[in-house]
């Protein structure tokens, strides 16, 4: 059984993939500072943003592609990492367990 997916859903995906890409492109010892930046903020607006609010996702895709793009630079070797994308991280690895 195979998955149909919109073309926002497929650009949402591709948005993801390419940033997980990014993040294999910095220094191994920000890393997980990286991935743990683009893990919460595409959970976060999937868990605050409705399904069928079309335009917002089309703002938010626009938004990270433009965020995307600064990242990717090569002079970009860090990130800010929030206490509460820290928080969200100890939780959700916690709950795995």
């Amino acid at each position: 059984m195979s998955l149909r997916r919109s073309g926002l859903q497929k650009d949402v995906l591709g948005l993801y993939r390419r940033a997980l890409r990014m993040v294999r492109t910095k220094p191994p010892s920000t890393r997980p500072k990286f991935l743990l930046f683009v893990r919460y903020t595409f959970h976060h607006n999937a868990t605050t943003v409705s399904p069928r609010n079309l335009s917002v996702i089309e703002h938010l895709l626009r938004q990270g592609k433009k965020q995307l793009e600064m990242y990717e630079d090569a002079s970009v070797k860090d990130c800010w990492v929030s206490n509460e994308m820290t928080t969200w991280d100890e939780a959700r690895r916690n709950s795995a367990l």
